[in-house]
């Protein structure tokens, strides 16, 4: 066989094609259901969002209200000094593990498509410094708990994090600001094995609130 030759077909190759898996439903058949929660756009048009199958042509609205029924007691927050490309990241996993709220310290703008359309279903806050966001956790009663490779941090695998409590993520590559650091009541570490100095805060942020989720979700 040549080295541009395609690889020889067989049962179980990799090769093989794969039918496509088809994503959402297509236009609901008349007649619609009544239900205050459907959007009749989606009803019409069909609807292939990446949302589960129970809020199948459920309005944005209709999905997030129900949503705030059952979001958990923990917050997350990420400094955005320099429009750090991983905040999407954080957005998408908080709305996985359904946090209460996001918190975004410094800038407004962030690039929204790592979020992949999920930013429409979280609250998301913003401050402009980090005394702002501090005051407002303290209004809360929430522990400012920051994941960060720094000295004296201890690690998050074999601590418990506090219950009401607002995890947070610094800017990529330089971590937390020194004001951050100083507001922590408590900081963690994620343990690492290789030969890199840090994972992303996007990474970072779904290990820290898998790992409130496993603390106090699962273990309820």
């Amino acid at each position: 066989m040549g080295l541009t030759d395609t690889p020889p077909k067989s049962p179980g190759s990799a090769f093989e094609e794969q039918p496509l898996r088809a994503v959402g439903v297509g236009p609901h058949p008349l007649p619609w259901p009544v239900d205050p929660r459907l959007d009749p756009e989606l009803l019409a048009q069909g609807d292939t969002r990446n949302v589960l199958d129970r809020y199948r042509y459920w309005s944005v609205q209709a999905i997030t209200e129900d949503l705030d029924t059952r979001r958990f007691a923990f917050h997350v927050a990420i400094e955005n000094w320099k429009h750090d490309m991983n905040i999407g990241t954080v957005v998408r996993n908080a709305n996985a593990f359904c946090a209460a709220k996001i918190h975004i310290v410094g800038a407004h703008r962030w690039n929204r498509r790592g979020a992949m359309c999920t930013d429409r279903y979280v609250h998301i806050v913003h401050h402009d410094t980090v005394a702002h966001f501090v005051a407002s956790m303290r209004e809360e009663a929430l522990a400012i708990v920051g994941i960060d490779l720094l000295p004296g941090a201890q690690p998050i695998e074999k601590s418990q994090l506090p219950r009401q409590s607002v995890l947070v993520f610094g800017q990529e590559g330089v971590g937390l600001s020194d004001p951050m650091r100083e507001a922590c009541s408590a900081l963690y570490a994620i343990a690492q094995f290789g030969s890199t100095r840090s994972i992303n805060a996007g990474v970072a942020s779904g290990i820290a609130m898998h790992q409130w989720i496993t603390q106090h979700a699962l273990s309820e």
